[in-house]
């Protein structure tokens, strides 16, 4: 890895979950989280003076029980956002896609051995993993469900999957929000995903002068990142 220099004092570090912390599973619920990641982020916490967040499209009911440290956590895509640990979870009133899209979407799934619908407070997941030759009716389907309130939801591309989204919010959001409020305000950002829907937080960190990292090319695996976390929040200079 050859990644520029950015000491601890001056880097808010954003990174997202699956994928990006813990490696992609074959559902959701069966993610592996290394013993040692939620007290790893506890300490790069303390050394980033409480600027890192996790930034994922999980519930933040579901990254609490995966990383149970009091961490800024954003779920859902930037659609909620917990600053403080002991304070409530924050975020703008987003409408629910109608019940008929997700029961369209279960009927698409229950033709494809494998395929399965995550459902979300305010959207949900058709994933395709097992099943890959659902790939191209999911995309149509979702599409044309979309078209139906553009203005309120769009789909967007995951790995092996298709996610019904509100369009109001995204992790971009959610970098922009954290960094006009302390302790982020006033530091460099820097992003680490590997996914389509970290890309916005990449830009969103990009823009505010800081760094939007693809996982696959500046550090490989989600092991080797762990590692380098693990260095940087170590007393000393930035790894």
């Amino acid at each position: 890895m050859d990644l520029p220099p950015i000491a601890p004092d001056r880097m808010a570090l954003f990174l997202d979950f699956d994928g990006t912390l813990v490696d992609i599973a074959e559902r959701p619920e069966a993610i592996d989280v290394p013993p040692g990641l939620p007290g790893l982020l506890l300490r790069l916490s303390a050394r980033l003076d409480g600027a890192l967040a996790v930034v994922s499209g999980r519930p933040i009911p579901q990254l609490d029980a995966h990383l149970p440290v009091p961490i800024a956590k954003v779920g859902d895509h930037g659609g909620a956002l917990r600053l403080d640990p002991a304070g409530p979870v924050e975020g703008p009133p987003l409408a629910a896609p109608p019940a008929s899209w997700i029961g369209r979407a279960r009927l698409l799934a229950a033709t494809f051995p494998g395929a399965f619908i995550e459902p979300k407070d305010h959207g949900f997941v058709l994933h395709y993993r097992q099943a890959p030759e659902a790939a191209g009716m999911a995309q149509g389907l979702l599409e044309a469900l979309v078209a139906e309130d553009p203005d309120r939801f769009t789909l967007m591309p995951a790995r092996m999957a298709w996610e019904v989204k509100p369009r109001a919010v995204s992790k971009g959001t959610a970098v922009a929000a954290l960094l006009a409020r302390a302790p982020f305000a006033g530091r460099l950002p820097v992003f680490i995903g590997d996914d389509v829907t970290d890309e916005a937080g990449m830009a969103a960190a990009r823009a505010a002068g800081g760094l939007g990292l693809r996982l696959q090319d500046s550090f490989g695996t989600p092991s080797v990142l762990r590692g380098w976390l693990a260095r940087m929040a170590e007393p000393g200079d930035a790894p």
